[in-house]
């Protein structure tokens, strides 16, 4: 018999895109009998509820329960929802995603064949409204200048990695590493993953498991998720300081230069160069990763959206994490 699997879905005000989410996971080729799914709601005030309530009147033969949220934040969302299922395996899902139908399948197989103590996949990330921008955003959240290393964006290699952004795991590992760190706004995967680690598992990362992923709409959605990715990963970072990577490091590392020769160009002029020099050779980069995107896809808009996106991606993450370095309070979701 393959192990029950329980799906659970952190979720606030996703009226856009939480039919089709729940219509992926409905198509899935696991048995739906094993399958059950718990969306752990902070409270939405859109029409998440009445999209929920008339996909369950809907499709009566899969398992689906709201538990609701009151703190209001992912990881209070994702142990609520853990508490409240029963499933042999924890499948973690989002609310902007869909996962393609051997999503279930191709997870519960890589767990059975010892792949990893927690397996996941590659996102195929999709514009979240349909607008250039929105188009620009989807291409820079896959790009190597936007993302670096973060292999579950662009990967076509099965690998062991640091994280998976919608693991798959056994409930028997919470017993062994605990449950999602709720004093963490964000990173909480990362977090979760690094235990894992430490506690010597392997966290595997395989791209023939895909899902579509909504990115964000527009520059100021975009700004405040990079901010507050930002500013939790220094807290996470003060926890586990050997798992900074290269990409991580870089915002900040750009930002402080500039205020720092913006500061000393006070006193010697020479630095006012030096500004210029760093910022031409940065938006260089950015120019040139526009143009070949633009020219690759026929996708002209590029030019300018895709350099666009990245540099708020890459300043709205520095200065989280800058903030987070004198701020003592939290960024709510």
């Amino acid at each position: 018999m393959p192990p029950t699997v329980s799906i659970i879905v952190p979720c606030f005000n996703e009226q856009k895109h939480i039919l089709f989410l729940l219509d992926a996971i409905f198509a899935q080729t696991y048995p739906r009998n094993l399958l059950d799914v718990t969306i752990a709601d902070g409270l939405s005030t859109d029409g998440t509820h009445r999209a929920i309530a008339a996909f369950q009147q809907d499709h009566p033969d899969l398992r689906l329960q709201v538990v609701h949220n009151p703190l209001r934040t992912i990881p209070a969302a994702l142990n609520l929802a853990i508490a409240t299922s029963s499933g042999e395996i924890i499948l973690r899902l989002d609310a902007h995603s869909g996962p393609h139908t051997e999503y279930i399948a191709r997870s519960v197989a890589a767990l059975e064949a010892g792949k990893g103590e927690n397996v996941g996949g590659v996102w195929e990330i999709e514009p979240g409204a349909r607008t250039r921008m929105a188009a620009a955003i989807a291409v820079a959240a896959a790009h190597p200048l936007g993302v670096g290393d973060a292999l579950y964006r662009h990967t076509t290699q099965a690998a062991q990695v640091d994280t998976v952004p919608f693991g798959a795991y056994r409930r028997s590992l919470i017993g062994k590493i605990g449950t999602y760190d709720q004093s963490l706004l964000a990173n909480e995967d990362y977090e979760f993953n690094t235990r894992i680690r430490l506690a010597g598992g392997i966290v595997w990362l395989d791209p023939a498991i895909r899902s579509v992923y909504f990115a964000r709409s527009d520059l100021a959605a975009l700004a405040k998720q990079y901010f507050r990715y930002g500013f939790w990963k220094l807290k996470m970072l003060q926890r586990y300081p050997g798992t900074l990577r290269w990409r991580q490091a870089l915002p900040p590392t750009f930002l402080i230069s500039l205020l720092a020769a913006c500061l000393l160009s006070l006193f010697y002029p020479v630095f006012i160069w030096l500004i210029g020099f760093e910022l031409l050779c940065y938006f260089g980069a950015l120019a040139l990763a526009g143009l070949q995107a633009a020219l690759k896809r026929h996708e002209y808009f590029l030019i300018l959206g895709l350099p666009l996106a990245i540099a708020v991606m890459h300043l709205a993450w520095g200065s989280g994490f800058i903030s987070s370095i004198f701020l003592k309070s939290g960024i709510e979701n």
